[in-house]
């Protein structure tokens, strides 16, 4: 009887097999590597997100406040706001077209800059776990349609067309829509987990900046 399995189906496949299980395998590995250290980054973020907003309302002022984020906030979320806040306290100088903006709309405009690139270190990589959930099943299809296809041309051609002959190496081809699967479904978890996360960790960002406007603004120029 013929030797079957995942080896002998990768050592018997032909360019096309193998390209489709090293991207597959890059897949994989891009998807766990970025799930391993995005899913720390972001856990380490919300534990300490409240403690480091926290330690910078009870500070005396902006700069102190910014100093105690410094050591509370390590992942650098909340700090780029507070720090927006800091330079909107500066004096404009004379002659610029920013010195004719309200002091208001300026804070506003340097806090939703600051928001925004923080929004988007949060959320960054996400694109990688959507497109690896969402196509790693057809590449894995592709490779088992290639399979089939080569594993039936063969068979026709030896004339031996038993179902024993048939099993085997449909069998095998099927492999590649399993490792498919197989790398496709932590992507589309850690796509939804990672997403709540930073989903949270936004709103908080959305209200701290909302409290620094009011606070800054408060503040006689």
């Amino acid at each position: 009887m013929a030797s079957t399995g995942v080896i002998h189906y990768l050592q018997t496949g032909d360019a096309v097999t193998h390209g489709v299980a090293y991207v597959l395998l890059a897949m994989s590995v891009a998807s766990w590597c970025f799930l391993l250290v995005k899913g720390w980054m972001l856990g380490h973020a919300k534990r300490q997100s409240a403690q480091a907003v926290a330690l910078f309302w009870q500070a005396a002022n902006l700069s102190e406040g910014i100093a105690a984020l410094r050591q509370a906030d390590r992942e650098r979320v909340f700090l780029p706001l507070a720090q927006a806040a800091l330079d909107t306290t500066e004096a404009v100088p004379d002659g610029v077209l920013l010195a004719r903006v309200e002091r208001n709309e300026r804070v506003l405009r340097a806090l939703r800059q600051a928001l925004s690139a923080s929004q988007r270190r949060l959320e960054f990589g996400q694109v990688l776990l959507a497109s690896v959930g969402s196509t790693a099943p057809f590449v894995g299809l592709l490779g088992t349609v290639w399979g089939i296809y080569h594993a039936l041309g063969s068979i026709a051609a030896s004339g031996q067309a038993m179902i024993e002959n048939v099993a085997g190496p449909v069998g095998e081809a099927l492999i590649m829509t399993a490792f498919g699967l197989v790398v496709a479904i932590p992507a589309v978890l850690a796509y939804n987990v990672l997403g709540r996360l930073a989903r949270q960790l936004g709103e908080e960002l959305d209200a701290f900046a909302h409290d620094l406007h009011v606070y800054v603004c408060a503040q006689p120029d």
